[in-house]
């Protein structure tokens, strides 16, 4: 059946469709994280880069609400706030993964370039973060699995043990200051070595 539409109104048809994300990669990252203890961390919490105060009513209005101007943000699939590492689980596929990333037989040069603008932006993306003061941590679909489980493990405990101390927190309402913690991974049977705790 021949598409209702011309060429150019299906591509803006089509460019409309918004993707829901890498939702089950990220769930099994979630249940290894909650399974094993991990705590401290967030999902899809934007960070925010080159902040400038913005001085004029004009410049602010330009900007929509607020004073602060942000020239680039990312929103990474998790983010350990106070240790400043962000963790992200890149997809096989989407993300040319060396060992499993099977290009499709039909219209190669679209998906060679298309998967090629994606390592790049991954690249931009990683460096704009670490310039930042921001560690990185980039975790394969492939990672997730049970067996490889273990091994993804050594490398969070890898992550948050290089990861600079948390601040203490500001002081609460009654005038005692909170202990800073850091992310906790506590072993359940599987790997005991592995505590994150501090003391």
């Amino acid at each position: 059946m021949p598409d209702v539409f011309t060429k150019a109104k299906r591509s803006d048809v089509m460019s409309r469709i918004r993707s829901r994300g890498n939702a089950d990669t990220e769930l099994a990252l979630v249940r290894v994280f909650r399974v094993n203890g991990i705590t401290g961390w967030r999902r899809h919490q934007r960070i925010r880069f080159n902040a400038q105060r913005s001085t004029s009513n004009s410049e602010r209005s330009k900007l929509g609400v607020g004073r602060w101007k942000f020239s680039l943000s990312v929103r990474p699939d998790f983010v350990f706030p106070r240790l400043k590492l962000a963790v992200f689980v890149d997809g096989c596929f989407w993300h040319a993964c060396p060992r499993h990333c099977r290009m499709p037989a039909g219209n190669r040069a679209f998906w060679r370039a298309k998967l090629s603008r994606n390592q790049a932006r991954d690249r931009l993306v990683t460096s704009t973060l670490r310039k930042a003061g921001w560690r990185v941590l980039r975790v394969w679909e492939h990672e997730l699995t049970r067996k490889r489980e273990l091994s993804l493990l050594k490398r969070l405990q890898r992550a948050l043990d290089s990861s600079p101390q948390p601040s203490p927190r500001p002081r609460g309402e009654g005038g005692e200051k909170s202990p800073g913690r850091r992310p906790s991974l506590r072993g359940k049977g599987k790997a005991p070595h592995l505590s994150l705790r501090s003391g």
